[in-house]
């Protein structure tokens, strides 16, 4: 099977493909350290958005700035290579920013979706991307859901506090 770890050319390509074709592109981005049902389900709340999902996976460093310097737990190639695994994901890139703006800059998908509590209005992309016309969609979470929420679980139950 081919990866669908991609680099930005061959994602580029791969996009621009899709989206000659008529097709609708949607855009996530995310941490995904620990994977789990919260992340599947989100993943095809997605991908049911549009035809094809691409996932942007912040790299190690990426990560470290926004989770703290415990995370992550699980490598930017492994956490690529999980996801790209998934059903719903049809491509994934590692990007090294703490936000996805630079990468939607260039890829410009149909769609960029989120989720959380979130207003769509207050993401730090949501000029980025309705600037060239896209559409940014919030999903919900599903409650109690979280990859800190395992490390607390599993930290817990070994007796160790975290």
């Amino acid at each position: 099977m081919e990866s669908r770890l991609l680099s930005l050319p061959e994602l580029l390509t791969l996009k621009t493909k899709w989206q000659n074709a008529g097709k609708t592109v949607v855009f996530t981005n995310g941490c995904f350290d620990i994977l789990h049902a919260g992340h599947v389900r989100y993943l095809e709340d997605a991908k049911a958005l549009g035809d094809y999902l691409i996932v942007g996976l912040n790299s190690d460093n990426s990560v470290r700035e926004l989770k703290g310097p415990t995370r992550p737990i699980n490598n930017e190639i492994h956490r690529g290579l999980v996801i790209a695994g998934l059903r719903a994901v049809d491509a994934v890139i590692i990007f090294d920013t703490p936000t996805p703006i630079p990468l939607l800059e260039i890829l410009r998908p149909d769609i960029h979706v989120k989720g959380g509590d979130y207003e769509s209005k207050s993401l730090p992309e949501y000029g980025t991307v309705t600037q060239y016309g896209g559409k940014v969609i919030i999903v919900p979470f599903h409650p109690g859901l979280s990859s800190t929420n395992i490390i607390g679980t599993i930290l817990d139950r070994l007796g160790t506090k975290s």
